[in-house]
């Protein structure tokens, strides 16, 4: 894991090597945490390594397999 690392909306979509739409669709639907202020949206790594890893991969698509 890494250290207290902050990602914005396109370094999480980079590191998840998915989409924007696909990000807010898992905020909205599947409960990835995010925080948001104003218009930013800011990802911590260790709580989205964390959620990725307790979600069942059928549900929020191939995107686990990267962070293997």
């Amino acid at each position: 894991m890494q250290e207290d690392k902050w990602l914005s909306m396109k370094e999480v979509c980079a590191y998840l090597h998915i989409s924007r739409d696909t990000v807010m669709n898992w905020i909205k639907k599947e409960g990835m945490p995010a925080h948001q202020k104003g218009r930013l949206w800011r990802f911590d790594v260790n709580e989205v390594d964390e959620w990725m890893k307790n979600n069942d991969p059928e549900n929020i698509s191939d995107a686990k397999e990267f962070l293997d």
